[in-house]
């Protein structure tokens, strides 16, 4: 007995060093590539924004800053569902974000339409801020009893903010994106086999797409090159392509008729620059294209019709989406196609060919 306690302890002596470096080897690349990801990035806007304020917005600070995210769920000993205290300037994402006690058993998230939902298995820290920041019932709210094409001194650019995943995730149950009256539009996206939560695709350090698992199902790892539906949506006569590719074809016919409408509907030519804020601007020579001094906030777009502002929001939402396709595929197409069909409509042109979900 006595030689097998021996025996046992001298393996469990050289088996535990070992044991332990490989713990630190997969901390300590988990570290690096959390450095190295958008979440720990210091220096990017998401996060330096607000340097040299006294605080970050309490709106900002629950995504913006690791300890404004802990306060607002109470991870912190406060009270949930709102931040009781000062967030200052220079926070990230950190490692306390998913990693403190309690995070696991945030259960609900409420999205901007108000509706609460249960979150996904471990993911209620990524559904807390990609989810955005308006709803689809929340502009037709503003936009209700407004002409639909008479343009509106009083409206803005209403934007939905970045990355909102988890809104077209849950689809139609959230409602993130404008839904038009009297269509019918997909719910929550259930991805078959074990792809489940954002952490399924997503590596929850380096935030990369993880694409091992896609083999299991499909000939091909790339997700952008995968679809399983016939249809031609964007009626380019490419049906071999992935369904990635037809939601981009559908994004360029929408660009199209946001801007053949501005000009014949709204009566102001409009240009789009995706990196500047407010992204819509008055293209003041008309050539389409985003010259000096034309994409800058005080040349914003100031011309919105009703219809105009659904269909700009909605091509956004998607464009700031760009992982839509593999969220929620028949959502993204269907909010797109809704939006092209009743601008083109709306200004007399040529009904584009494409086909819907």
């Amino acid at each position: 007995m006595k030689t097998a306690h021996a025996t046992l302890l001298a393996l469990l002596t050289a088996i535990a060093p070992s044991a332990i470096l490989a713990q630190e080897n997969s901390t300590a690349a988990a570290v690096q590539a959390w450095v190295q990801s958008a979440h720990g990035d210091a220096a990017a806007e998401a996060f330096a924004h607000w340097n040299g304020e006294d605080e970050v917005p309490a709106a900002c600070a629950v995504c913006h800053s690791g300890a404004g995210f802990r306060d607002f769920h109470g991870l912190d000993g406060t009270a949930a569902g709102m931040i009781d205290q000062t967030i200052a300037p220079g926070g990230v994402v950190d490692c306390d974000t998913c990693h403190t006690d309690g995070v696991s058993a945030i259960s609900e998230i409420t999205f901007p339409s108000g509706v609460t939902m249960t979150a996904l298995p471990n993911a209620g820290t990524c559904l807390t801020c990609h989810q955005g920041r308006s709803s689809g019932p929340t502009l037709q709210g503003q936009l209700e009893g407004m002409d639909p094409d008479t343009p509106n001194g009083e409206l803005r650019f209403v934007n939905p903010h970045y990355a909102a995943a988890g809104a077209t995730t849950f689809g139609s149950e959230v409602a993130g994106l404008y839904e038009y009256m009297g269509r019918s539009y997909d719910g929550a996206f259930s991805h078959t086999g074990p792809i489940t939560t954002c952490s399924s695709c997503h590596d929850p350090h380096s935030l990369e797409v993880v694409t091992d698992g896609c083999l299991t199902c499909h000939e091909n790892a790339d997700p952008a090159t995968i679809r399983i539906s016939r249809i031609d949506y964007d009626g380019d006569g490419d049906i071999s392509e992935g369904i990635a590719a037809e939601v981009e074809g559908l994004r360029l016919i929408l660009a199209a008729e946001i801007a053949a409408y501005a000009e014949t509907v709204a009566g102001a030519p409009i240009l789009y620059e995706l990196h500047s804020y407010p992204y819509f601007f008055n293209d003041t020579n008309g050539n389409g294209e985003a010259d000096e001094g034309e994409a800058i906030y005080p040349n914003q777009y100031s011309s919105w019709t009703p219809r105009l502002l659904a269909a700009a929001y909605n091509f956004q939402f998607v464009t700031r989406d760009p992982g839509g396709y593999a969220h929620n595929p028949n959502y993204t197409l269907q909010a797109i196609h809704d939006s092209i069909m009743d601008l083109a409509e709306a200004a007399g042109r040529p009904l584009p060919a494409i086909n819907r979900p």
